[in-house]
């Protein structure tokens, strides 16, 4: 770059002028970039924004697709005294009666009594059995009844029992009690002495203190039997926990349909829908009063986007059951001048009540139910590599090349900047050797003979 002080022979601003020249020739170029960057960057955003609307509409869209959110029950029953009922998706409604006579207990048996429960048995090995199931346990000549325990409890093979020591009257006795309950789980107890004494086989002959049993009920007279307080496997669909028994009790169980779920997910659907749809006019939308577009205004994605989302709603879907095909307009969901949906409670909770199964259909049919069509559509937007990557992809290179403008207009600037400069400092030299001979000139001539000068 070329001198960049004061002009020494014109006494020009030599750099203010270079510097002002090349910012006249760039303004205009650097405004427009600065323009488009920001809306570039204003798209991302929009593009944001669109995206993250499109996931929670996806979200919401979730739950219509599964079975269990039109397939629900619920349960009710006249006492919770003894047992607590839930139902699941194959449940039949009606009433039940069931009367719990007796609950399942697991079985518990105890040791001889010892005078220590540090001091040594006797060597030898224990067979321990639960059910059809066996472990063997090797004790040693100095382990005690705590350490038999401890191994018990640590056996790798040991899957079910609980071995545990309490001090009673007579002293400590090793208690063994079966993890599950029921008369499948009965505990038994070898013990082999391998030092030519006793103590071992004397100290498990195990005393049965508490019995195995298995639960007893009663569903609308029918006895049932059970190894456990978790019954479920008795009345189809419905599962009891059993807390209490009571053979003169009757508690009435009511099975019936749960249209809240169904409903709930509707208008939760429709609520996100509205929510997309919102945001996509508010990112399109176009002010005229103000002549100012939104973000996104005269883009095709929202446009795209929200035309095929309403074309997809306003689509009927053909179901299996008596109402044939089902339209969201025939369950009291209708699409209002702005292009939302706006739902009549009261006929769609008719609706339900009178063809839930076809309901069902319309959402949730794999491939051609609304929810699986919407979904599928909405991933084309949101999957890696789907249409919004690719238009974020599109403007990340057009980032990519305004940065490249930039830097050739900065390159193409400092070169007129040099330009400039050289073009000044050759202007400052003439000047300077122009005022040097005038000034030499001047001189000769004040000092010719018979010049005067004047005062």
């Amino acid at each position: 770059m070329g001198l960049t002080s004061v002009g020494i022979g014109s006494g020009m601003d030599i750099a203010g002028i270079v510097t002002a020249l090349v910012n006249a020739e760039s303004a205009g170029k650097i405004a427009s970039f600065d323009t488009t960057e920001g809306k570039l960057n204003a798209q991302i955003s929009g593009i944001g924004l669109l995206k993250s609307s499109l996931s929670e509409f996806q979200d919401q869209l979730e739950l219509l697709t599964k079975s269990e959110t039109f397939d629900s029950h619920k349960v009710s029953q006249s006492n919770s005294d003894y047992f607590k009922a839930t139902v699941d998706e194959n449940a039949v409604p009606g009433k039940y009666q069931v009367i719990v006579e007796q609950l399942a207990q697991s079985q518990k048996v105890g040791s001889a009594a010892v005078a220590d429960a540090d001091s040594p048995i006797g060597e030898g090995s224990l067979t321990i059995g639960v059910g059809s199931d066996s472990f063997d346990i090797e004790v040693g000549a100095e382990d005690s009844l705590t350490d038999i325990m401890d191994k018990i409890n640590a056996s790798e093979d040991n899957y079910g029992v609980t071995a545990t020591i309490i001090n009673g009257d007579d002293g400590p006795q090793l208690i063994l009690g079966a993890k599950n309950t029921g008369t499948d789980n009965l505990i038994t107890v070898t013990a082999t002495d391998i030092d030519g004494g006793t103590g071992l086989a004397d100290t498990f002959t195990m005393t049965e203190l508490t019995p195995a049993q298995d639960a007893v009920l009663t569903v609308d007279g029918v006895k049932v039997t059970s190894s456990s307080n978790d019954v479920s496997d008795i009345i189809t669909g419905v599962s009891l926990e059993l807390t209490d028994a009571d053979i003169g009790k009757t508690t009435t169980i009511t099975v019936e349909e749960d249209t809240a779920k169904a409903t709930s997910a509707i208008t939760g659907f429709v609520d996100s829908y509205n929510a997309l749809m919102t945001t996509i006019q508010d990112l399109s939308r176009y002010d005229a009063a103000t002549e100012n577009g939104a973000i996104l205004q005269g883009d095709p994605l929202p446009r795209s986007l929200q035309s095929q989302l309403r074309n997809i709603i306003s689509s009927s879907f053909e179901t299996s059951s008596g109402s044939g095909s089902q339209m969201l307009m025939n369950i009291g969901i209708t699409t209002t001048r702005e292009g939302l949906l706006e739902i009549d409670e009261d006929k769609l909770s008719d609706a339900i009540e009178a063809d839930k199964g076809g309901i069902k259909e319309m959402f949730i049919t794999e491939d051609t139910g609304l929810a699986s069509r919407l979904d599928t559509f909405v991933e084309s937007y949101l999957e890696p590599g789907g249409i919004i990557d690719g238009r974020n992809d599109t403007i990340d290179n057009q980032l990519s090349r305004l940065e490249d403008s930039r830097e050739a207009l900065n390159l193409k600037m400092s070169a007129y900047s040099d330009r400039l400069y050289k073009q000044f400092n050759a202007m400052d030299l003439v000047v300077a050797s122009l005022n040097s001979q005038s000034s030499s000139l001047f001189n000769a001539l004040d000092s010719m003979p018979g010049v005067v000068k004047k005062t």
